[in-house]
């Protein structure tokens, strides 16, 4: 909403301008119009009057021009600015996320390794026990033969 309302404030501030532009002109031409002047001073007067806009609007469209050159140069560096800021945020990113995953990698292949070697022992702990209990039978099978 408020840029609706600031949209809505700049119209009316060329408005303003603008009509008291064209309410000046006006002023201008019926003060002349009305004064009490013979035709040839007044198409003199009208004449350098127009001269003095003419000029006026040159000057107007002059500064116009340098501002506009200036608010390009602005926009130039302020997105090549932006533009080196995005790529070095991104390659901070893309190392991070590279740092992140062979973190997570070499966790999972310890974890791995870690699994690894539980189920080595385990299995050897089974076979260990198992052999035990092949002794025992043997034994006891031997003794019965006995």
């Amino acid at each position: 909403m408020s840029a609706q309302n600031n949209n809505q404030s700049n119209g009316n501030g060329r408005d303003f301008v603008l009509g008291s532009l064209i309410g000046g002109l006006v002023g201008a031409v019926v003060a002349l119009l009305f004064a009490p002047k013979s035709g040839r001073e007044l198409r003199e007067n009208i004449n350098q009057s127009s001269s003095d806009w003419r000029e006026r609007a040159g000057e107007w469209k002059d500064v116009a021009y340098e501002k506009s050159g200036e608010w390009k140069n602005r926009a130039v560096e302020s997105s090549s600015q932006i533009s080196k800021n995005v790529s070095e945020k991104s390659q901070e990113l893309g190392t991070k996320v590279k740092d992140s995953t062979k973190s997570l990698q070499d966790r999972f292949r310890s974890n791995e390794d870690d699994e690894a070697e539980k189920a080595a022992q385990e299995v050897a702990e089974a076979i260990e026990e198992a052999a035990q209990e092949l002794e025992k039978q043997q034994d006891s099978t031997t003794s019965s033969n006995l």
